[in-house]
């Protein structure tokens, strides 16, 4: 059967993400216990302790709708952040929130600016709503080069999306540059900041983009559950930005788009400031665990101010070499092709014993 389609759905890609450990268990034999996942940039900590309490308690009422205004939660974040709650929509997972502001902004033909070596979800969104994906140009570390970016600007720009930190490649942006390049960017375009590994930086390095709404209206700021508080598995995330516009998003928004447990537990997390507080210090360690072991492999990689690390190969067939490796001795990691760094392997820093097993194979491998 055929069905009339848009050129621009039918050309799409389907995301791909990190295999989960079920599916190499059964195509590989190996114990799934035996198996270390480090695909994806979860907490290797799992949850809050906290949460899981929550979580249980809230199992009673999953056969009523949702709180589809979210109040509880908005509340919970604006009280946290010193936030208006109507500067605020909820998505199911930042990823979510990235599709909304297309949704709202974008007619088929528009351009969206993001970098190359981007996640790949933009690019999903752009052109799913018809729009024209233009690619800037790295900078010589593979992070933005927002010079580029605003080379890229032409009277069809309608959207920019910037990853800060960057993934895959980790690369953080300061904010004296980020500031300089809001200023210069015309304010009927509407950019996307996305910020879904600040939990993850250092309290200099801390996002303030939060205080820059005031001034630049044309500004969204998205934030993930998913990465350092643990709750990739209940899509939970959220946007900040100007009142208008939150407005203009919650009538593209689908009713009851976060279910209840996910609203629930993400008010929890955000109380439990020292599981963060663990999950970055374990973070950092292991951050330092990987680099040297590639610096003693003589193995170039990308400094990330992430939860993961991407590393150089050199070429694309030896990656694929490093990734079977890995892969057949039970260690997931993510080729990075897709994000147009062939060469690349993308790994996520886990907890001591497991990034210990990943280096074991790496340093293994002939």
């Amino acid at each position: 059967m055929s069905i009339n389609t848009p050129k621009y759905i039918s050309e799409l890609e389907p995301y791909q993400g990190g295999r989960p450990i079920k599916e190499v268990s059964r195509e590989l034999g190996i114990d799934s216990k035996k198996i270390v996942k480090l695909a994806s940039n979860e907490n290797p900590l799992g949850i809050s302790p906290k949460v899981k309490i929550a979580i249980n308690q809230s199992t009673g009422e999953t056969h009523r709708y949702p709180d589809g205004n979210g109040y509880y939660l908005k509340l919970a974040i604006s009280e946290k952040f010193s936030l208006d709650p109507e500067q605020i929509i909820l998505g199911n997972g930042s990823n979510d929130v990235l599709e909304l502001a297309a949704r709202t902004v974008l007619s088929p033909g528009d351009e969206v600016i993001f970098s190359k070596h981007a996640f790949a979800v933009y690019e999903i969104v752009t052109k799913s709503a018809g729009g024209i994906g233009m690619k800037a140009k790295p900078s010589s570390d593979y992070g933005h080069n927002l010079e580029k970016f605003l080379e890229l600007i032409s009277s069809k720009t309608k959207l920019i999306f910037i990853a800060n930190p960057n993934n895959p490649t980790g690369n953080l942006i300061g904010k004296p540059e980020l500031l300089e390049f809001l200023s210069n960017v015309p304010k009927h375009i509407l950019v996307v900041l996305d910020e879904a590994y600040d939990e993850y930086l250092s309290d200099d390095d801390k996002s303030v983009a939060f205080s820059w709404l005031s001034k630049y209206k044309n500004l969204l700021i998205s934030r993930s559950f998913s990465k350092a508080h643990g709750l990739a598995g209940l899509r939970i995330g959220y946007g900040v930005g100007d009142r208008d516009v939150i407005n203009l998003m919650n009538r593209v928004r689908q009713p009851f788009n976060v279910n209840s447990i996910a609203q629930i537990a993400a008010i929890e997390s955000l109380k439990d400031d020292e599981f963060i507080k663990k999950s970055r210090l374990i973070n950092d360690q292991g951050r330092n665990q990987l680099e040297i072991a590639f610096r003693e492999q003589k193995i170039q990689f990308i400094r990330s101010y992430g939860n993961f690390i991407s590393f150089n190969l050199e070429d694309e067939s030896k990656a694929m070499m490093y990734y079977q490796h890995l892969l057949e001795n039970g260690v997931i990691v993510r080729p990075i092709k897709n994000y147009e760094l062939p060469s690349f392997l993308r790994v996520s820093i886990g907890l001591k014993v497991e990034n210990d097993i990943f280096i074991k194979y790496l340093k293994c491998f002939k």
